[in-house]
């Protein structure tokens, strides 16, 4: 039987057990699709009755420019050593065990390319936390302590030239012109993408293109 969406709604529902909120990771290299379904997994199960499921991402936890600035980062921006990957697992660790009040986390504005403070709540109903990025299988620094909060991480498996494709579009969208977008497809974002393409086998789930739906149409 093939993997399809509606059995990843199940088995994402499945991780909720009484009296305790699930997280549920969803990792894979740049431009794989993982806040496509991270987000429509989230709406999907959310319905149109009360919200139960609440959409974290690890890019709230960038570095901002100003920092990367001093540490003399910023030309590599989106390497492991660029979020702060210890604020990330406090975040979850919090997200875990925090269900008497709102807990509030930050955001990633593409436009800006900044990390925004507070802009995510998460209500104490919320009882299934779906939260994704590049790094949550990478087993060196601090980023093992991530993996420990979670319940199951997926693996999203994108074919890699559509992978390619849609991240240079997404850097065009977003302010670069296309000879840049592809250097730094091609460059920066390729060698982060082999980094987490080598974390594939530590997922509990790889979830192949068939499954994943496709990004909508922006307007």
């Amino acid at each position: 039987m093939s993997l399809t969406f509606d059995f990843l709604l199940e088995r994402a529902a499945c991780l909720v057990r009484p009296g305790r909120r699930a997280l549920l990771g969803i990792t894979g290299s740049p431009g794989a699709g993982k806040t496509t379904l991270a987000e429509r997994l989230t709406c999907t199960l959310n319905g149109d009755g009360e919200p139960w499921v609440a959409h974290v991402p690890m890019d709230g936890f960038h570095l901002a420019d100003a920092e990367l600035d001093r540490l003399g980062r910023r030309h590599r921006k989106g390497a492991p050593d660029t979020f702060d990957a210890a604020g990330y697992a406090a975040l979850l660790e919090r997200l875990r065990g925090d269900e008497d009040g709102i807990v509030y986390a930050p955001s990633f504005e593409r436009t800006l390319e900044q990390p925004v403070a507070g802009s995510i709540p998460v209500p104490p109903g919320a009882r299934l936390v779906v939260t994704e990025g590049n790094y949550l299988l990478l087993d060196r620094g601090t980023w093992p302590c991530v993996r420990s909060h979670l319940d199951e991480v997926w693996f999203c498996d994108l074919d890699e030239p559509e992978r390619v494709r849609r991240l240079v579009a997404r850097h065009e969208e977003f302010g670069k012109a296309h000879e840049e977008a592809v250097t730094w497809v091609l460059g920066t974002d390729q060698r982060n993408a082999d980094l987490v393409a080598a974390t594939r086998r530590h997922a509990d789930l790889v979830v192949p293109q068939a499954a994943m739906p496709r990004p909508e149409a922006r307007p």
